[in-house]
């Protein structure tokens, strides 16, 4: 099962396999239920007409996205690389509890063919291709996406308790284009691509199996869910692996490609 959400006459409006919902459904509505209830209540619901119109980001205006960090190898080497404190990533990345960290909240997010921003302030920014989870309000896994994790190396580099400036501003978030219903089982193997492309030529191209995390998604969403709660249900980024050579930083008029499994997200940077 596939939910899209697209830029309608009458506003936003969900799509199921490429049919559009009645008028009156959310995904707040559908991930305040148990998991084993939403593959049941999606069957239920009446489809309409080809949904044809443009993508938006498939997270609602009151939805946060959160974020995992280190959660694999490559990518404790690049912020040991970076950062004037590498020992605080080497230990998380062996550290019971995970780094999690706020990443943006849902109206501030870019859809599939939307722009995402390098910060004016930064000189070393790159895209973070990772497979989103979808957890419901009981903060259990519904399905996934793909997202890209703008990130700013050289201001979290300088020091860690700047990450929130590396991370969280304007056109930092893209998520999308849909989101793929299931659980954490149907994840676990998926492959992770990103393409990079300046002035129509490859500059960085990679891919990585989600089978190379270090943590389980359930561990993940677990403690996202510890001493915080989400009703209405969350997303979570799971970090990444594919990490371009210290010398790249994008540019405006890049186009990005990050592909999660079947889903492919495409993004135009701008400054």
């Amino acid at each position: 099962m596939y939910l899209s959400r697209h830029l309608t006459a009458g506003g936003a409006r969900w799509a199921l396999d490429g049919r559009y919902l009645p008028a009156a459904f959310t995904l707040e509505l559908l991930l305040q239920s148990p998991a084993a209830d939403v593959v049941p209540l999606l069957e239920h619901l009446p489809s309409g007409e080809t949904a044809e119109e443009a993508l938006l980001a498939p997270a609602e205006p009151s939805h946060e996205v959160w974020a995992s960090g280190v959660t694999y190898e490559r990518s404790r080497e690049a912020r040991m690389f970076e950062s004037r404190e590498a020992d605080i990533y080497d230990k998380v990345y062996d550290a019971v509890r995970p780094e999690l960290f706020f990443k943006a909240v849902g109206w501030r997010v870019v859809g599939h063919g939307g722009e995402v921003r390098v910060r004016e302030d930064s000189s070393w920014n790159v895209p973070e291709p990772e497979l989103v989870l979808v957890v419901n309000g009981r903060m259990e896994i519904v399905g996934y996406t793909s997202g890209n994790d703008v990130s700013s190396r050289d201001i979290e580099g300088e020091n860690s308790l700047y990450l929130p400036q590396a991370k969280i501003y304007d056109g930092s978030c893209s998520l999308g284009p849909g989101i793929v219903v299931g659980g954490p089982d149907s994840m676990r193997d998926l492959l992770i691509r990103m393409r990079i492309l300046r002035d129509g030529k490859v500059t960085y191209e990679d891919e990585v199996s989600t089978s190379r995390m270090k943590r389980p998604f359930e561990e993940l969403a677990e403690y996202l869910g510890k001493e915080l709660s989400f009703p209405t249900g969350a997303f979570l980024m799971t970090g990444t692996s594919l990490v371009p050579d210290e010398d790249f930083t994008l540019a405006p008029g890049d186009s990005v490609e990050i592909s999660v499994g079947e889903l492919v997200l495409e993004n135009e940077v701008v400054r």
